[in-house]
């Protein structure tokens, strides 16, 4: 919607309809379809799938495929256009392989996050009805509530004490307030204070609004998502950080060896800096993202057969890899269902009088559902005759009350607030007896405070509920919540979920501690804790932790299991003290206070029938609010890990044996001992079994404890096993040396030997078990005995010469097979002596401690 008479944040509601050809009462379905086609989807670019071209052609960009690309240029401007060939042959050989996989995990995600589509409250034909994000185009009304993503650019045509936080467009992280009143047209983003903007969700509220721009049209489109917050970086991403400086380093230390051992051996500059290249090139996992996106890809297929969605696939690595998962109390560790067990007095005594009117105000408030009011609906409903809603003060999280005005058969207008029983007696002066009479509130402060902690040690809630008749009045705000009268309390249960502290004891054998962080009252989250299996006996609380920052709050926060009455900016802080301490920490949230923790969690977890926010914040969506469910996820995000780390292992450790060879191969022969062509040919070769990786079998003991990217234990994996491949490498010249070949079956000849052992290697440290005594899977087992006979039979094959190959005499080519035997042996002893230095973590105590603050 393009306007020459200035931005729609300065024009009139009416004048917006008419030139959207819309109305207060929105579209019909027929016209929201022709302008979805006129139009488009509700995507901006970026956040949509992928397509094929942009997937195709990311794997050409990365340095290793530019390295490549460099190396075949300069081969062909020297004349050696049979080698730029082969190079650009293996490049895209290598890319289409990368790009087949990684397209077919693509889809798989796509059709996955088909499951958990966020959905919006739009009018048309007359009503209400939900449709996809995707769907929504300009002209629609939408309709919104607190926990609402913002589906589109929308011009605000009512507003009820609404607040949209911003943070994506603005980086302000204290909500806007917003209204439909009309602003300049010069004004900045953050002062448009009646329109709101896709990316921004609303706090605190209701709206109904009018859509004047949907995707690339919208302003986050516009900026392409440049300015959307990001994540903080999470365990797995560190962890491939800095396997990467790793890789750089030694990369780079050997690489320079090796140049100047063969320019100080006078060979050619530009042969030296060629296969020094190609070493370089050899020494990278280069299909290392390729593996990584196929493995979770069948890792998300296998979790959402658990019911388990895989919203970013990354998730999946640091899902297996929690050490500690922190949860909120209601609908996860408790059955997520409130039932109201008594209705009571200021005095204790029962009363029908509160449960009346919390009735009233949970069936006349029209907010984000909840299941407080959802029990309060389901009660008996009061007598409605002759009442009538006149305005609402919708709930938030810094009153935690909420109230609604309501005109009764008299006319006499009265606010009806229900909410925290502290904050309910903060807006109170006086309170209601029995009979009808008032008292001052404050001589019954205390009496009142005893009787909801002697409710709280039986693990019941306590809503509290005020009135105060407003004369004359026809709207109200959150400064008429004062000098109310306390009218009483409701009694609420909430038991724990059957079978839950069984499913917490599994948690813990998998080496998953968990702690509850609650803004609920302390003493209803130790009963809850008690009950479930938790320690409730020291609970730490929001009031507590204010003064806490550092060490001190790590420190408070690792030495309880409960955390409680706290809000939601000091539950990120507890998230982030956590992850500063080393821990690695997932967050199961549903709630609009719970976005914050989700997006600082290494993890963040959330349930399909979440607000959107925390669905959008979060990395991992349950179709099933059960941690049985979690804790099927976990082991497949810890299979996920397993594979990936296989084929790590296996590449960085034959290749740094290939390059710490090479130096030596370099000083011993007269000639280059491989040419570049076949130092990348080998690298394709040896990755490809790893495509099959991704459906290997593991151990039970794989899987048993939480796991991490630990570069040191990479590091010395590589060397250890590295150095014994050398040795080898180092028998396999002499035997060549011995016997005096020409360099064409030199360089044939250990190119076998490193194609072969690198193949059969992978078989044998894929398991910490004796490699007989763990079978892999058929595609990795069948993928493996295919590229070992590829490999033999390359020079006999036509063409073997242009590879540099020479055929193999039959007494040399039964050496290499024999030397190969004896390596996969000396492997598999190698193997056993560093798993003994290296032992998974033994079993895991009932409540694992966290570690200590450097």
């Amino acid at each position: 919607m393009k306007s020459t008479t200035g931005p729609f944040w300065c024009r009139a509601p009416d004048e917006l309809l008419a030139e959207a050809g819309s109305a207060p009462s929105g579209l019909t379905r027929a016209e929201a379809a022709e302008r979805l086609v006129r139009f488009g989807p509700n995507t901006p670019r970026g956040t949509g799938a992928q397509g094929p071209l942009s997937i195709l052609l990311q794997q050409f960009r990365s340095p290793i495929a530019l390295l490549l690309l460099t190396t075949a240029v300069l081969s062909g401007f020297f004349g050696e256009r049979t080698d730029a060939v082969i190079i650009l042959v293996i490049l895209i050989g290598s890319g289409l392989l990368g790009f087949w996989q990684e397209h077919g995990a693509s889809k798989a995600i796509e059709e996955l996050l088909a499951l958990i589509r966020t959905r919006v409250r739009v009018r048309r034909d007359g009503g209400e009805q939900e449709v996809a994000i995707e769907e929504v185009v300009p002209g629609d009304i939408v309709v919104l509530n607190a926990g609402d993503s913002v589906p589109a650019d929308c011009r605000l045509l009512e507003a009820k004490d609404l607040a949209v936080d911003e943070a994506a467009l603005t980086g302000e992280s204290f909500p806007a307030a917003k209204d439909a009143a009309s602003v300049p047209a010069e004004a900045p983003v953050g002062e448009r204070a009646c329109a709101i903007f896709m990316g921004t969700h609303v706090v605190t509220g209701t709206a109904s609004a009018l859509v004047v721009a949907t995707g690339n049209a919208t302003v986050y489109g516009e900026l392409a998502g440049k300015l959307e917050r990001r994540a903080p970086e999470s365990e797995f991403e560190r962890g491939v950080r800095r396997f990467g400086y790793l890789l750089l380093e030694v990369t780079l230390v050997l690489v320079l060896v090796i140049f100047a051992i063969n320019v100080a051996l006078h060979r050619p500059v530009l042969d030296a800096f060629l296969f020094t290249l190609a070493l370089a090139v050899g020494l990278t996992p280069q299909l290392l993202p390729a593996i990584v996106s196929i493995t979770l890809a069948h890792g998300a297929r296998r979790m959402a057969r658990q019911q388990v969605v895989v919203r970013r696939l990354v998730a999946i690595e640091d899902f297996g890899g929690m050490s500690l998962l922190c949860t909120d109390k209601t609908g996860t560790l408790t059955e997520g269902v409130v039932r109201v067990t008594s209705s009571l007095a200021p005095d204790g005594t029962p009363s029908d009088e509160p449960r009346r009117l919390a009735c009233l105000n949970a069936i006349l408030q029209s907010g984000f559902d909840n299941p407080i009011d959802a029990a309060l609906r389901a009660e008996p409903a009061p007598v409605m005759d002759g009442l009538r809603k006149l305005d609402e003060v919708p709930y938030d999280f810094v009153r935690r009350r909420l109230s609604v005005l309501v005109a009764g058969p008299d006319g006499a207008p009265r606010l009806i607030t229900k909410g925290a029983v502290r904050e309910v007696l903060q807006a109170c002066s006086s309170v209601r007896n029995p009979d009808g009479s008032e008292d001052p509130l404050a001589p019954r402060r205390e009496a009142i405070g005893r009787l909801t902690d002697e409710l709280g040690h039986r693990g019941l809630r306590c809503l509290g509920v005020a009135t105060r008749r407003l004369d004359g009045a026809t709207a109200a705000s959150r400064d008429d919540e004062r000098e109310m009268v306390f009218v009483g309390a409701l009694a609420l249960s909430d038991p724990p979920k059957h079978g839950i502290k069984e499913t917490l004891d599994r948690l813990r054998a998998l080496g998953v501690r968990v702690k509850m962080i609650t803004g609920d009252n302390r003493l209803v989250a130790a009963a809850i804790a008690r009950e479930v299996g938790l320690s409730g006996e020291d609970v730490a609380t929001g009031a507590e932790l204010l003064g806490l920052t550092g060490p001190a709050l790590y420190a408070r926060v690792t030495a309880v299991d409960v955390v409680a009455e706290v809000d939601p900016g000091q539950k990120e802080g507890i998230i982030l003290a956590l992850k500063r301490g080393g821990v690695s920490v997932g967050y199961l949230g549903d709630g609009i206070n719970d976005a914050a923790s989700l997006h600082a969690a290494d993890v963040g977890i959330s349930v399909d029938t979440a607000v959107d926010v925390a669905k959008q914040a979060a990395g991992i969506v349950l179709l099933k609010k059960d941690l049985g469910v979690l804790a099927e996820g976990i082991q497949e995000g810890r299979r996920a890990f397993a594979n990936t780390l296989k084929y790590v292992f296996v590449t960085t450790s034959a290749n740094f044996g290939n390059m710490f060879s090479m130096a030596g191969a370099s000083l011993i022969a007269a000639f280059l001992p491989m040419l570049p062509k076949q130092i990348l040919l080998l690298n394709l070769l040896t990755d490809l079994p790893a495509m099959a990786i991704a459906t290997d079998h593991l151990d039970p003991e794989m899987v048993a404890v939480p796991r991490r990217w630990d570069v040191r234990y990479i590091r010395d994996f590589m060397v250890t096993f590295g150095l014994v491949s050398s040795v080898f490498d180092y028998l396999t010249f002499g035997l060549l040396l011995l016997l005096a070949v020409p360099a064409e079956v030199f360089r044939t000849g250990w190119f076998l030997e490193s194609a072969l052992t690198e193949i059969f290697v992978l078989l044998v440290i894929r398991t910490r078990r004796v490699f007989f005594r763990s079978r892999p899977s058929p595609p990795l087992f069948a993928a493996s005995l295919t590229l070992a006979a590829v490999a033999v039979a390359l020079p006999y094959l036509p063409g073997a010469a242009l590879l540099g190959f020479a055929p193999l005499p039959a007494g040399l080519l039964a050496g290499l097979l024999g030397l190969t035997v004896l390596l996969v042996l000396a492997s598999e002893a190698a193997k056993g002596l560093f798993f003994r230095r290296h032992p998974i973590t033994g079993p895991v105590p009932p409540s694992p401690p966290l570690p200590s603050l450097p």
